[in-house]
């Protein structure tokens, strides 16, 4: 593991052949940027689909006979982080991505294939306002996501995949992964101090609806950032600090899907990090049900 992606562990960047790395260029949205010139940690999950997804995955036979297969990569954990530099809006971001397969083991047999992704992602030197020149590229932020392959339509006993039967691809991928416990998403980072005993569940719920879903027929990744930010910022507002704070990490381990007309609460304790930063971490939860399983582990590092 490294500490490279948002102060969070990610699995060290492996050695791939040059047809797993691609590098683009694309523009980002306005709403990408602060108004201090840094990018937003949900301005780089994007580079995902720039630079590996559509020139390098879809592009693949292997995929795409796996997709014939109802063979599908789902997205089971998500890392992000944000560097300080600020960036222009009016230029292009790059990034360059890569990607791996990878198998877990339990006593020595495999349990479980995946696809992991890494993306590290350049900015534009300078800023808008107050005016300054746009410079070289520079890094504005990292990416990892962890992807579990499933036969997602098949009967429950049978989505489980352990073997690939695919041209050109090893039965068994030949890098060993030691995917973390959900459950680690939501801890303490090294060296924080929690300010609250216990979570919190934040008093708003989000009644999600079509708006917040993709072509995926879920909610889309990105809802859960948008809304863990905001009952973040509540929580921290609790204890008396607010004013220009901005998310600069996020790490989400996903468990089970929302879709529209559900109704979730997210439950969070507070925290000061070793730096004197701060942040968040806990669960999003189906609302009035205690039993329910977290549909998502989260924190968050706020400066």
């Amino acid at each position: 593991m490294s500490n490279g992606v948002g102060g969070f562990p990610v699995p060290a960047v492996p050695a791939v052949p040059a047809d797993q790395i691609a590098t683009a260029t694309w523009e980002p949205r306005y709403e990408d940027v602060a108004q201090d010139g840094r990018l937003l940690v949900l301005g780089l999950p994007p580079a995902l689909g720039m630079t590996t997804w559509r020139p390098l995955l879809t592009r693949r036979d292997a995929m795409r006979a796996a997709t014939k297969q109802g063979i599908v990569p789902i997205l089971t954990r998500l890392v992000v982080g944000a560097t300080a530099q600020t960036v222009r809006i009016d230029r292009p971001l790059r990034g360059t991505g890569r990607y791996a397969l990878a198998r877990s083991e339990k006593a020595g047999e495999v349990e479980r294939l995946y696809l992991n992704i890494w993306v590290d992602v350049d900015g534009t030197t300078g800023r808008m306002v107050p005016p300054i020149p746009a410079g070289d590229f520079a890094p504005a932020g990292s990416v990892f996501a962890e992807h579990v392959f499933t036969r997602l339509f098949a009967p429950p006993d049978q989505r489980k995949l352990v073997r690939f039967e695919l041209d050109g691809v090893p039965p068994e991928p030949e890098l060993l992964y030691e995917p973390p416990a959900p459950a680690t998403a939501a801890e303490l980072p090294a060296g924080a101090t929690w300010l609250d005993d216990a979570r919190v569940v934040d008093p708003v719920a989000t009644v999600l609806g079509l708006d917040h879903t993709d072509s995926n027929q879920h909610v889309n990744s990105l809802v859960y950032i948008r809304i863990l930010t905001e009952a973040a910022l509540r929580r921290l507002d609790h204890h008396g600090k607010r004013g220009a704070l901005l998310v600069r990490g996020v790490e989400l381990a996903y468990r089970k899907p929302c879709f529209a007309g559900d109704k979730v609460r997210i439950a969070l304790r507070a925290f000061v990090t070793a730096g004197g930063g701060l942040g968040a971490a806990g669960v999003l939860i189906a609302d009035g049900d205690p039993a329910d399983r977290p549909r998502a582990y989260a924190r968050l590092l706020i400066e």
